[in-house]
């Protein structure tokens, strides 16, 4: 069954607030939830950011006051949305605990991205992204080990697999090699629109979340591993910014937003196993689809053209949590030692690849491996991993 959100009407705006008992959710039960669960609210969280900062930058490079008093109604909406959704993780939850998930998103979302990204260039660049945050998952997994005695285990169920990526040392390259090339408004799939905002949505998200709460801790090797791996997510967000087309105006970027929200809500009301919470992705499809009409009648009038110009007519098939096992392990043995010069991917340490390393690491070794010995001390020689069969190399870059 097609669904045309440009032709489908939502709740209207003025009734759209909630009250503070209909925001108080019951959050989700870290231990018995759906882990997809998890990583859907995860996910809508980092969407609902990106929302509420593209709605500020708009307003603050908008000369029009009634559009910004029209972007500020929008806006309280999604923030209330943000509210509703982020409030569902559960209290009981750590942080470790919570950044396990984070980077299971991370791993899960962009490997099914990548899989379905019709455009070769765009694939490679999620391709090349998701195995540095499959190493994250593996890094953070072990100080979670460590710090709580617990394993990742309990939080991934099974569905992602914890071993090594790309090691982390290797992710700190040259800023301007995190530059990639847009891809062309004007003939890009409107699926691969949907794509880019919605992974730099969710790394952008990973990246505000690590540099908050990383100075929480006490333990040194905690508060040094989220520094390091803050700094990752700092290039992922770069990386995949730069895939969205700068030529886009501020009626279709607001378009394109709110049209990924009504995929996104409508995708995860489509497969969410746990009632209530499918029943807060349907509320917010139906806001959304009322922000979407707003958005597309600002675009007719002031940058005169129709929102199928920009959208896809029709909703594409639904963006689904699964596991992407095989798919990683077929990255792992064959993008494991790649790195980026320029827009473009090689296999070779480069003199500012090589540069940049020596800069920040300056012949140590950073958190990130230290957090692997450390392990081993702990363990009497053992890193955690969870995974379900063999082994993988961890080849480095070569000179």
């Amino acid at each position: 069954m097609t669904f045309n959100p440009l032709e489908q009407r939502g709740i209207p705006l003025d009734r759209q607030v909630r009250n503070w008992r209909e925001l108080n959710v019951t959050p989700i039960d870290p231990d018995r939830a759906d882990p997809y669960t998890r990583c859907r609210i995860i996910t809508m969280n980092g969407i609902e950011v990106e929302a509420s900062l593209f709605s500020h930058q708009f307003a603050r490079h908008c000369p029009d006051a009634e559009v910004r008093r029209q972007l500020a109604q929008t806006r309280y909406i999604e923030q209330q949305q943000q509210k509703a959704v982020n409030w569902l993780l559960p209290g009981l939850a750590s942080v470790l605990e919570t950044t396990i998930a984070y980077e299971q998103v991370a791993v899960d979302l962009t490997a099914w991205v990548a899989r379905m990204e019709p455009d070769p260039y765009l694939k490679q660049a999620y391709q090349f992204g998701v195995l540095e945050d499959f190493d994250h998952l593996y890094r953070y997994a072990n100080l979670y080990e460590m710090i709580e005695h617990r394993k990742a285990e309990v939080v991934v169920d099974g569905l992602t697999e914890v071993m090594p990526g790309r090691p982390t040392k290797f992710h700190h390259r040259d800023p301007v090699d995190n530059v990639r090339d847009p891809y062309d408004r004007t003939t890009a799939n409107p699926l691969s629109k949907l794509h880019a905002l919605t992974i730099m949505s969710a790394e952008q998200q990973t990246m505000n979340f690590y540099m908050n709460v990383g100075p929480e801790y006490m333990e040194p090797i905690a508060r040094q591993l989220y520094q390091e791996i803050g700094l990752v997510e700092e290039e992922h967000v770069t990386h995949y910014e730069s895939l969205v087309d700068p030529g886009e105006t501020w009626w279709e970027q607001l378009v394109n937003h709110e049209y990924n929200e009504c995929y996104l809500y409508y995708s995860f009301m489509e497969q969410e196993s746990d009632p209530r919470v499918k029943a807060i992705w349907e509320l917010h499809l139906n806001m959304e689809l009322e922000h979407l009409r707003i958005a597309c009648d600002l675009m007719r009038r002031h940058d005169g053209r129709e929102p199928e110009q920009v959208v896809a007519p029709e909703l594409p098939n639904v963006l689904t949590f699964e596991p992407n096992k095989a798919y990683v392990r077929e990255l792992l043995d064959t993008q494991i030692d790649l790195t980026t010069l320029g827009a473009g991917y090689v296999r070779e340490a480069h003199e500012r690849f090589e540069r940049m390393q020596e800069a920040i690491n300056g012949g140590e070794q950073p958190p990130s491996e230290r957090i692997i010995d450390e392990h081993r001390a702990m363990y009497q020689g053992g890193e955690y991993r969870a995974q379900t069969e063999g082994e993988h190399p961890v080849p480095a870059l070569r000179g």
